[in-house]
C-alpha cells in the first residue's frame, strides 16, 4: 500500500527535525527561539516541494541547505539585529555539559559574520566537504576555504588559550 505524501513528509520531518534544530542553534549562536522558527520555516519550504522530492537525490542534505539559506536570508533583514531586553533568558537544564564552555563557544560563534558562521557550522559541525559547503552557500570552493581560515583565526583569537582550559575540564 502506498503511503500518502503527507505521511512520507511527516516521517522525514520527525526524523530530521532534531538534527536541523541543533544546526540552527549553532547558526543562531544559541538563540533557541530563532532556531525553532528557522526549522519551522525550513520544514514548511520542504513540504511545499515534497511532491518533487524524487528529483532530489538527498532530501536531508537539501533540508540542511534550505536551513542555511533561510538563516542567511533572516540575517539580511533589518529586524534580525533587534533583541528584546528586560527579560531573563530561559533557564537551561544541566545535561552534563560544561555551561562555561558552551557559552564561550556560542559567544565566539556569535562574533563571526553570518556567512563565516555558516561555513564553520557546515564544515566542522555538519562535517561537510568544501565542495558541499560551497554548493550549499552558492559560493566557490576557494571562498569556502578563505572564509574557513579567517573564521577559525577569529575563533582562535577570541577564545585564545581558554579553549584548551575548557577542554581539560
Amino acid at each position: 500500500m502506498r503511503r500518502s505524501r503527507t505521511d512520507e513528509f511527516m516521517e522525514f520531518a520527525s526524523a530530521r527535525s532534531g538534527h536541523l534544530f541543533r544546526s540552527a542553534c549553532l547558526l543562531t549562536s544559541g538563540d533557541v527561539h530563532l532556531a525553532e522558527d528557522l526549522v519551522q520555516e525550513t520544514l514548511g519550504r520542504m513540504y511545499a516541494l515534497w511532491g518533487r522530492v524524487s528529483r532530489i537525490g538527498n532530501p536531508a542534505a537539501y533540508a540542511q541547505t534550505v536551513l542555511v539559506r533561510t538563516f542567511l536570508s533572516h540575517r539580511r533583514r533589518r529586524s534580525a539585529t533587534e533583541r528584546p531586553l528586560g527579560e531573563l533568558p530561559d533557564r537551561v537544564t544541566d545535561n552534563g555539559d560544561d555551561p562555561a564552555l558552551r557559552i564561550a563557544l556560542l559567544d565566539a560563534l556569535a562574533a563571526l559574520a553570518p556567512k563565516d558562521r555558516a561555513v564553520v557550522v557546515l564544515r566542522y559541525w555538519e562535517d561537510r566537504s568544501i565542495e558541499e559547503t560551497a554548493d550549499a552557500l552558492h559560493v566557490s570552493s576557494a571562498a569556502v576555504r578563505t572564509r574557513s581560515v579567517r573564521a577559525l583565526a577569529k575563533l582562535r583569537e577570541r577564545l585564545g588559550g581558554s579553549i584548551a582550559e575548557f577542554a581539560a575540564r
